[in-house]
């Protein structure tokens, strides 16, 4: 039987349908493209805001119209946070839930024999145990692959709907994941992206572990490659955790730090338990390390209550630390959540208004940080080559898009390696190099 997979939200989800795929490929199913004719479609979906309800929606509908007839499976965050809206889509055959969706094969074929919808969704409290069984041998891409390391958070920042989709934290083995990473490398992928739903968690069932354990762990493997970590967030680590992680060599000088607010008061009422003192701590030791250390955040607008001078914090805060990128997103109510509750709302047109000013202050700030890193020299791994232009792209350890001109033998040679390139000057979204 065909199969296809649609894939929205983090890279926590992109691990997962991976370890999907490989599931039903044992079984032998065959792998088809999202918009291909298939017997099966499974949505692995997002409920991260409203929008990301309603693409998980407009897919569902989506594929089902390629094949009338086929098995349609709902999976994921909004199956899990919503599974009585997800199964009363028309079409919809099967509902499963963030720690059920690695036994989806099973459900499939239960279905086969039953003919009726099948819904499986565990209560917040039984989201308490990690599935081992939910692993990859392979990735997509070529060069890199992700790692999920952990499962849940516990924080309960007030806008956000992910503990009740993802439950409790717990960890992935270490065992698990430094065969897995061992597995990989082998295969020849040179980036291993470290993930999870919150990845400082890690090991916080065990006070004796953390997310430093398992890096060192990953650096004294004696092989060609390099790490990178998906997140942090500063409600659980602070400068002085971040100092300890300067010191493994493979680690990427670049991490994903979310902000979420400049302001210390809008901070304290999204319960984000930092303040923007300490999170400029970060940044500066992050900066005293390597001065073009690679930065990205994200920023939540129109937070209830925000005022303009909440807003212009998070102006000011994003001018003075020079992100590399800023995923700016508009306040979006998510029942469930405290922040759902807040009578102070702010209207759509403000949320609409802050929102591009503030794209507009981090695209500015993003091309100050592309034009400290020129004339620096460091090191990309290419993944791609585009014959029409002779150009060979790939991201640098501080995570700058990079592209080089070069022959296509050359070009052949560098695929999936490491190289020291010269930056030279600003091209399109990265820079222009030379190997």
């Amino acid at each position: 039987m065909k199969i296809a997979f649609y894939t929205l939200g983090c890279k926590v989800n992109q691990y997962e349908t991976q370890a999907l795929k490989e599931k039903f490929l044992k079984r032998g199913y065959e792998l088809v493209e999202e918009d291909e004719y298939a017997d099966i479609y499974v949505v692995n979906t997002c409920t991260v805001t409203a929008l990301a309800d309603r693409k998980s929606r407009q897919y569902i509908r989506r594929m089902k119209k390629i094949n009338p007839d086929s098995i349609t499976a709902v999976i994921g965050c909004y199956a899990q946070v919503n599974p009585d809206e997800a199964s009363s889509i028309e079409g919809v055959n099967i509902v499963v839930g963030t720690n059920e969706k690695n036994n989806l094969p099973d459900y499939i074929e239960d279905y086969i024999k039953q003919n009726r919808q099948i819904t499986n969704v565990l209560d917040y409290d039984e989201l308490n145990i990690y599935d081992e069984s939910g692993s990859i041998t392979s990735m997509d891409s070529r060069t890199r692959a992700y790692i999920k390391v952990q499962e849940g958070c516990n924080q309960f920042c007030s806008y956000c709907i992910i503990p009740y989709a993802r439950g409790n934290v717990r960890s992935r083995s270490k065992e698990d994941i430094l065969k897995e990473a061992n597995h990989l490398i082998s295969k020849g992928f040179r980036e291993l992206v470290i993930t999870g739903i919150n990845t400082a968690l890690y090991g916080i069932e065990d006070k004796h572990l953390g997310i430093e354990d398992i890096i060192k762990d990953l650096n004294g493997i004696p092989a060609d490659f390099r790490i990178r970590l998906g997140s942090l967030e500063p409600t659980v680590i602070n400068a002085s955790y971040v100092s300890k992680l300067l010191q493994y060599e493979k680690l990427c000088p670049h991490l994903h730090l979310s902000l979420q607010s400049g302001s210390d008061r809008i901070l304290k009422k999204m319960n984000r338990n930092y303040d923007s003192k300490g999170y400029k701590e970060i940044i500066k030791v992050l900066r005293d390390h390597d001065k073009c250390y690679g930065i990205t955040t994200d920023i939540i607008v129109g937070f209830p209550g925000e005022t303009e001078e909440d807003f212009q914090a998070s102006i000011k805060i994003v001018e003075e630390s020079g992100f590399n990128k800023v995923h700016v997103f508009q306040y979006s109510k998510r029942q469930g959540t405290k922040a759902a509750e807040m009578k102070d709302q702010i209207p759509s047109d403000i949320k609409k208004r802050r929102s591009a000013e503030l794209i507009r202050v981090a695209e500015i700030t993003s091309e100050k940080m592309i034009k400290t890193n020129l004339g620096e020299k460091r090191k990309v791994l290419f993944e791609e080559y585009d014959e029409a232009t002779g150009l060979i792209s790939g991201f640098s350890d501080n995570y700058i898009k990079v592209y080089c001109k070069v022959k296509e033998d050359l070009a052949n040679e560098l695929l999936n390696q490491f190289a020291v390139v010269s930056f030279m000057e600003k091209y399109k979204e990265g820079v222009l190099g030379s190997v």
